[in-house]
């Protein structure tokens, strides 16, 4: 006898309770059985028209649910939850406009390689095909208008297929690299009574991604052989949850270690042998370019990561990515398709030891010059702010970051981990996904820092985290516009134009929604926000400051 003959035969218990299941099921409760059976917790979303199967299941379910006021910030609370959890996040939609609503957040997921399964409802069954039937929210073929942006889609038009598409989705959103991918079942099949036995456990299990041994066998004898070798440790590092197996290949070869800004927290920030995440420098670029043999893990060096496409390696590269459209896609180099961990373990067992007493001195030369140069440009205000910001916040607390002026100095600047929208450069990101990394663990406090500009597109979500009474606070930089765009068209063109915005008083419109709210100065920035990080719940502090930006290297 077989194992699995025994996994498969199911218990006289089991029989009887297939033959006869519970009433009053609907297609919508094998959504959230298969969920459960997955091991999903938490989901996020929305409720709409076409999608209430889905939601009325929650209602007998012990799932946890936590509702947004708008999708697409829905979209990138789940997001956040998949980076902090390495978990699938669900995120119900409906259909159309609730569907399309939340393109932008994942696209930041597949950008981010976040796993986020969104699941949205669909017309019903016989609306579907492409004909105009005059069904609200009709869209000709919604899935198409996400294939694009998604890992993989996976369609529903029988509750019979419910469990299985949504195990594949899982087990897509979960292998390397992770990425958010798309469900869509029909309303009447959300809706029609469900007689098909409760889904228990489902086997989804992520399919591991092995580098071929003869690459790694011939990048180790490389990186062995260097005589000047370095890393650049990209966000696949902290995906794979890597970082431990980096930092030992980094001190068996003496070999110095960049995190790209998707790649924060991949090496430890003071660790001899850290160049730190400089890569908007001339200095950290032409220490890279000068290394004989670049190990470049889970990065595709794409414009952020590349000095804006300036970086010009001259020697031997190798790169490990587990997107497959991002080997060699910008450099020639020794691709190896794998994931981080799996490629740097392989690596370790076979790569030798060096020992480059040069190394450290050389990144204190290249830390130093880089301090040099932000030191001639009197930005320290800038510096100062964000340097209270890490003083404020606690050392292990997570914080998510928009696309503002502050956030940009962070990517170089802040010593460790982060999360912002680096990814596709959405605003709106931090505030909803500090909800969504709140959810995760309401223990600890959560900190988003936004522009003025960005967080006029969640004040929505004051009133979710006011609801669930989750420990976010919001630090909103108000510089009365899109700051960094002012910056950039006022260097292009002498002045800038549609980059000033009228704005509510941040402070007073917080505490309408009951959210404690202060407005702080340069001076009081430390104490005020530290005081909103240790109070429990929301809270909101205002800066009113107008940032500057370091000068680029890259032009």
């Amino acid at each position: 006898m077989h194992d699995h003959d025994l996994v498969l035969r199911p218990t006289p218990a089991q029989v009887r309770a297939a033959l006869d299941p519970p009433p009053g099921r609907i297609g919508g409760d094998l959504v959230v059985e298969t969920l459960r059976g997955l091991g999903a917790t938490t989901v996020f979303g929305l409720p709409g028209q076409h999608a209430l199967g889905m939601f009325d299941a929650l209602r007998r379910s012990s799932m946890a649910y936590v509702g947004l006021r708008a999708e697409n910030n829905a979209g990138f609370a789940a997001d956040a939850y998949g980076r902090v959890t390495g978990e699938a996040a669900p995120l119900l939609l409906s259909t159309g406009p609730g569907a399309l609503m939340s393109l932008a957040a994942l696209q930041e997921a597949a950008a981010a390689s976040a796993p986020v399964l969104a699941i949205a409802s669909q017309v019903p069954t016989a609306g579907l095909g492409g004909g105009r039937h005059g069904h609200l929210h009709e869209l000709r073929d919604q899935q198409s208008s996400f294939r694009d942006v998604v890992k993989s889609v996976h369609t529903v038009r029988t509750q019979s297929q419910i469990p299985s598409a949504i195990a594949a989705a899982w087990e897509s959103a979960l292998t390397a690299p992770h990425g958010p991918v798309w469900v869509e079942i029909p309303q009447d099949v959300l809706l029609a009574e469900a007689r098909l036995p409760v889904v228990t456990a489902v086997d989804a299990t992520p399919r591991d991604l092995v580098p071929r041994p003869e690459l790694t066998a011939v990048a180790a004898e490389l990186l062995t052989r260097a005589a000047r070798p370095a890393i650049i440790a990209g966000g696949g590092v902290v995906r794979a949850d890597a970082s431990g197996k980096l930092r030992a290949l980094a001190e068996r070869l003496d070999a110095p270690v960049v995190t790209t800004f998707g790649g924060k927290g991949a090496f430890p920030w003071e660790h001899p042998l850290s160049l730190q995440s400089w890569m908007e420098d001339r200095h950290t670029t032409d220490f890279l370019e000068d290394a004989d043999v670049l190990l470049v893990v889970g990065s595709g060096l794409g414009e952020l990561s590349s000095n804006y496409h300036t970086f010009r390696p001259r020697g031997r590269v190798i790169q490990i990515e587990a997107d497959l459209g991002k080997l060699e896609s910008n450099h020639p180099a020794l691709g190896i398709h794998a994931d981080a961990r799996i490629a740097l373990s392989a690596l370790l067992e076979t790569v030798g030891e060096r020992t480059d007493p040069a190394a450290a001195d050389s990144v204190r030369t290249v830390l130093a010059k880089v301090r040099e140069r932000i030191a001639g440009q009197g930005l320290d205000t800038e510096q100062r702010i964000l340097a209270d910001v890490r003083a404020a916040l606690p050392r292990e607390a997570p914080s998510f970051w928009d696309m503002t002026i502050l956030a940009y100095w962070a990517w170089s600047a802040w010593p460790g981990a982060l999360h912002s929208a680096q990814g596709a450069g959405g605003l709106g990101y931090a505030f909803p996904a500090a909800i969504g990394a709140a959810t995760a663990d309401p223990t600890r406090p959560v900190l988003a820092v936004s522009g003025d500009g960005g967080a006029m597109y969640s004040l929505a979500e004051l009133a979710t985290a006011k609801q669930y009474d989750l420990p976010v606070t919001w630090l909103i930089v108000d510089d009365g516009g899109y700051g960094i765009l002012r910056e950039y068209m006022t260097d292009a063109f002498g002045e800038a134009t549609a980059t000033e915005l009228a704005r509510p008083d941040f402070v007073a419109l917080a505490r309408s929604f009951g959210v404690p709210a202060v407005r702080t100065s340069v001076e009081s920035l430390q104490e005020d926000l530290g005081k909103a990080l240790a109070a429990p719940g929301p809270s909101v502090v205002v800066l009113p400051a107008v940032l500057r930006m370091f000068a680029p290297t890259h032009r």
